[in-house]
């Protein structure tokens, strides 16, 4: 049970981390490889995309070090688990709902919509919010987005998730 709970707290975590890292880190010095993904025209591979594959890669390592390596710390393996759950979500939510990289998938819009609408703010601006699963969204901002038109609960930028 405590396995569990590890990995559901890690879960958690992961979202001011990953708030962070794409703050200070995907719109600091990654720039280079996260541009990609705010400058049209947009591709079906970007430089962007190689975040998760150097984060899955680090996970992937502190999964191996838990399970492998004679007295690693076995709680790596429950972290390891749970930050592999937020990157699955993470894929899910901002790759298929967001960014409809799989538009064939059927999706129900008015359930997903805000998560899509906030992004969209953060395109619109390249500023807050930078969380994924759970973004928040300024009040400057959404006054700025109102001030463009743009209902950032209910509507999508034109252009600025694709």
């Amino acid at each position: 049970m405590t396995d569990v709970l590890v990995a559901v707290v890690a879960l958690i975590v992961m979202e001011p981390v990953t708030a962070l890292v794409h703050r200070f880190v995907m719109h600091g010095f990654g720039m280079g490889w996260h541009g990609s993904h705010h400058e049209p025209p947009r591709h079906p591979l970007e430089a962007n995309d190689l975040f998760p594959v150097v984060f899955a890669a680090a996970t992937i390592v502190v999964l191996a070090v838990g399970v492998y390596v004679p007295g690693a710390p076995q709680i790596l393996v429950p972290i390891g688990i749970g930050v592999t759950a937020y990157g699955a979500a993470y894929l899910f939510v901002h790759d298929v709902v967001i960014h409809r990289r799989l538009s064939f998938l059927p999706l129900p819009d008015r359930l997903l919509r805000q998560w899509r609408a906030a992004h969209n703010v953060h395109h619109l601006f390249a500023q807050a919010p930078y969380g994924f699963l759970a973004p928040v969204v300024p009040a400057e901002l959404r006054r700025r987005a109102a001030a463009r038109g743009v209902d950032h609960t209910t509507r999508t930028v034109s252009g600025a998730a694709r």
